[in-house]
């Protein structure tokens, strides 16, 4: 075995989504301020930075105005288009709609003083602050492996081996991973990452909280015709087309005459049949939706599982030598549809603690004061306020369960507050078997306003190395064959917003479960929906999947 280098650091960070970032140039504001010197570096599996990002996005700037006060001068393109019109429908049918009223809601649902644009953007932008103040950024360089002392303390972690061929023989390129030693590690995976899941065992991070329950968000960029775009207005649906699940679909007017589209599918849904990308395709045949979208031209696609648990799905944060920031927690705020502002401020947090730790000389204990602070932060206040909103609406359905929800919000909001916190169970035991519900007949794309999976994908940019070890793996591979095709019609090949998963031979008498690997957009749905949890996924070789350029 090929030993593999190390590099020493005091602090690592996993992910360089909004939370890592956050993180690092924080840890740097502190150590100028103190006049230390403290090395910082972030490993993102990204191409680039940004490059798999994908929201929606409508971003709140509490936590960027906290970070750096002066975004707006210093040339941050988030600024481009604020909110100026918040509106919110439910689609009663394939052709009605009920425009909710904004007395209805609570003020902070209003979405004033938010601004619309690409999250990736934003993370490309942050990324330039960061290393102007000496952060180490390293695209291209995945996170493949958590490394441990002696003690049972995280150590660092371990990046994937390049040039392995899909035999696991290693091809003349072949170059081992590279060890990241550190104090402390700081986990931004984002929603359900694959060292996050360790994580989580090794130190039972989740055994005091609910299960974490997820929803998957597919979008499309779209240049629209110019006579109907309205910079800054924002468009959130409930109701049709979905009657079996929870979820829906938003349409922001953002910069440079385009619309960020999309439509959220909670994962908690029974049907087998139910096919969330098909679901938002009928979505935008709504003439409420099509009428922004006729005479304009998609250029681009993407999709990502969203964390929907809230508070009472938040794990322990901290263990000995690291903690958790951002998605990898999940800490979104689903009724209000953001979770960055929330992600930078627990990435500013963690920091905080991580930098009084190096600076006390210390390594490997627990930040406990990190989990403290979240506790006492804006970021708990916010999370409790609609804590009951989602399994109020995954329980009840969208009408009863939205009614119910918006009580507790309004209770909450003027501090009277229910006394209970309603509970989940994971997304992968709701599924009913095949013979129970009823088959879902889509239509075929029209090739205009819908399309189909894989001309999608191919607008995603994502790519992989062939002649690699598939990154999708099946703990047991007879199971998609003999337990989920008869018993779900394997759901595999319906949830999957890329094609990724077939069967192929079915019509012969001889199915097989089939992996298109160099189709994943890394969503990570498989391995939250499978209802045995017989797909993990772990980190391709460096620098695969989509790459997003404005998302």
């Amino acid at each position: 075995m090929t030993e593999r280098e190390s590099m020493p650091y005091d602090v690592v960070i996993v992910g360089g989504g909004p939370a890592g970032l956050s993180a690092a140039i924080r840890m740097k504001q502190l150590a100028n301020e103190a006049g230390k010197e403290i090395s910082v570096c972030i490993l993102e599996k990204g191409s680039e930075i940004g490059a798999h990002i994908l929201s929606g996005a409508v971003i709140d700037p509490r936590a960027l105005d906290e970070l750096i006060p002066d975004w707006k001068e210093q040339g941050c393109s988030l600024a481009e288009v604020p909110v100026t019109d918040n509106q919110h429908w439910m689609l009663t049918s394939a052709t009605g709609k009920l425009a909710f009223p904004h007395f209805m809601t609570p003020g902070w649902m209003h979405n004033k003083g938010t601004y619309t644009g690409s999250l990736g953007n934003l993370c490309r932008w942050l990324a330039e602050q960061a290393e102007g103040l000496g952060v180490e950024i390293f695209p291209g360089f995945p996170a493949a492996e958590i490394l441990y002392h002696e003690d049972g303390s995280v150590k660092g972690v371990a990046t994937g081996d390049m040039g392995v061929a899909r035999d696991g023989s290693h091809k003349p390129d072949y170059q081992p991973g590279m060890e990241l030693h550190a104090r402390y590690t700081l986990f931004a995976e984002g929603a359900r990452g694959h060292l996050t899941k360790q994580l989580k065992q090794q130190f039972a991070l989740d055994a005091d909280c609910q299960p974490q329950v997820y929803g998957i968000g597919m979008k499309e960029l779209w240049d629209i015709d110019p006579a109907k775009h309205q910079p800054g207005l924002v468009i959130h649906t409930q109701g049709w087309p979905l009657t079996d699940a929870y979820g829906g679909g938003f349409l922001y007017h953002q910069a440079n005459g385009q619309v960020a589209l999309g439509f959220v599918v909670g994962l908690s849904y029974k049907n087998p049949y139910l096919f969330p990308f098909e679901e938002f395709q009928r979505w935008k045949q709504h003439p409420e939706i099509r009428k922004y979208l006729e005479g304009g031209r998609r250029v681009s696609y993407g999709a990502r599982a969203i964390n929907e648990g809230g508070w009472q799905a938040v794990p322990k944060l901290e263990f000995p030598g690291g903690a958790l920031i951002g998605c990898s927690a999940g800490f979104v705020n689903v009724p209000r549809i953001k979770g960055t502002h929330t992600a930078m401020k627990s990435g500013m947090l963690a920091a905080e603690a991580a930098f009084a730790a190096v600076a006390a000389d210390r390594s490997g204990d627990e930040l406990t004061d990190y989990g403290v602070a979240v506790r006492e932060s804006w970021i708990a206040d916010e999370l409790k306020l609609v804590k009951n909103a989602e399994p109020a609406v995954s329980k009840y359905g969208n009408t009863l369960g939205t009614v119910l929800a918006g009580i507790d919000m309004w209770m909450r909001t003027l501090k009277i507050g229910l006394p209970i916190t309603m509970k989940h169970k994971p997304d992968y035991t709701k599924l009913w078997r095949k013979e129970h519900c009823a088959k879902i007949d889509y239509p075929k794309p029209d090739g205009v306003i819908s399309f189909d999976r894989l001309s999608s994908v191919f607008l995603s940019n994502t790519n992989h190395e062939e002649d690699q070890p598939c990154h999708l793996h099946l703990k047991d591979p007879s199971i998609p064959i003999s337990y989920n095709l008869p018993l779900y019609d394997e759901p595999a090949q319906r949830y999957c917003p890329a094609g990724v998963y077939e069967i192929v031979g079915q019509d012969e008498g001889n199915p097989r479960f089939q992996i298109n690997a160099q189709n994943c957009v890394h969503c990570k749905t498989c391995d939250i929906k499978d209802p045995t949890q017989n797909i993990n996924w772990v980190t391709p070789e460096g620098g695969g999947g989509p790459n997003y350029p404005n998302m």
